[in-house]
């Protein structure tokens, strides 16, 4: 008897230290994961829930007094506005460009980046200086370089090319939003993609070498399966980044010429604050925007994955 008081003893305390372990632990998290729990709930949670129900109200954003609508927003949105629409086969178009000539483009450098031992350091670090310059204020910038200096060049060198509307004209203005968001976006996914070839073992690179295969073969064969997971990474990045610009279209065309080369995003900005002040409309918009980012996202995180597991 006596041993079992003791063998139940030994559990209640062994009981209590994992209470006191779980609860510490429990409260460390939240020390430290409080802060950014709070800041995210307070101005990115909560808004997404209040705009889902404005998106259901006629509200215009000043009057206190909306009336309740349903659904009358996404029908008219999917079904009577051709801006929208328009907006949307833009953003496609946009999105899909993007995605492949960014990501193509910082492969193609991380892998001559990491072939030069001595300048490495030197290249990583002009790539990624355009992140350090603010998207609205490069923007402006390439707008200038647009306007005037592309003028000048085609004028007093053998470029002539460069001697056009490149913001005047809808076909040219969408070329210079992929120049400048190309300029902006590979930097990062180049680092990316430079720590992820890096991590490749050197002993599977000079295995294959041994066996004949050049370094293209072993590049495709070898390190391309091995860094998927950063593929992966960068298709997420680059399309919800390219879903979303707003400040890179919004600093170089405005949504120009005309309405051109306006995204969805520009378009919720006009009709909720620039023009029409139709807020429970243009919530109604930013909700079918957010559900086009976690639909495509979705499905290429599954492509990427399935792809990546096999490699």
């Amino acid at each position: 008897m006596a041993l079992f008081y003791k063998e139940v003893g030994n559990m209640k305390t062994l009981l209590i230290n994992k209470k006191n372990f779980f609860l510490k632990n429990v409260l460390s998290y939240l020390l430290f994961l409080g802060p950014a729990l709070i800041f995210y709930i307070t101005f990115l949670l909560i808004p997404v829930i209040v705009g889902m129900g404005y998106s259901l109200t006629d509200w215009n954003g000043l009057n206190p007094n909306y009336n309740f609508v349903g659904l009358e927003n996404f029908i008219e949105a999917v079904t009577e506005d051709k801006h929208f629409l328009n907006s949307i086969f833009f953003t496609m178009k946009y999105v899909v460009v993007i995605v492949v000539l960014q990501n193509v483009i910082a492969l193609l450098f991380a892998a001559l980046i990491c072939s030069r031992c001595r300048t490495k350091s030197f290249f990583k670090v002009m790539y990624f200086m355009p992140n350090m310059i603010s998207l609205i204020i490069g923007s402006y910038v390439w707008q200038f370089i647009f306007k005037k200096v592309t003028w000048e060049i085609a004028d007093k060198t053998i470029f002539t090319f460069l001697g056009q509307a490149w913001l005047g004209n809808p076909n040219m203005a969408f070329w210079a939003i992929v120049i400048v968001s190309l300029w902006t976006g590979v930097g990062y996914t180049t680092i990316i993609y430079i720590a992820a070839i890096e991590g490749v073992p050197q002993a599977l690179k000079e295995a294959s070498w041994i066996d004949g295969a050049g370094k293209v073969v072993t590049f495709f064969r070898i390190t391309l399966p091995m860094i998927m997971y950063a593929i992966t990474i960068n298709l997420f990045l680059t399309l919800n980044g390219a879903f979303k610009n707003f400040d890179q279209i919004y600093g170089l065309t405005g949504g120009g010429p005309g309405r051109a080369t306006q995204v969805m995003s520009l378009n919720i900005y006009e009709e909720a604050f620039s023009n029409f002040f139709r807020y429970g409309y243009a919530n109604a918009k930013a909700i079918i925007l957010f559900l086009f980012v976690l639909i495509v996202t979705l499905i290429q995180i599954r492509m990427t994955k399935r792809k990546e597991v096999n490699g």
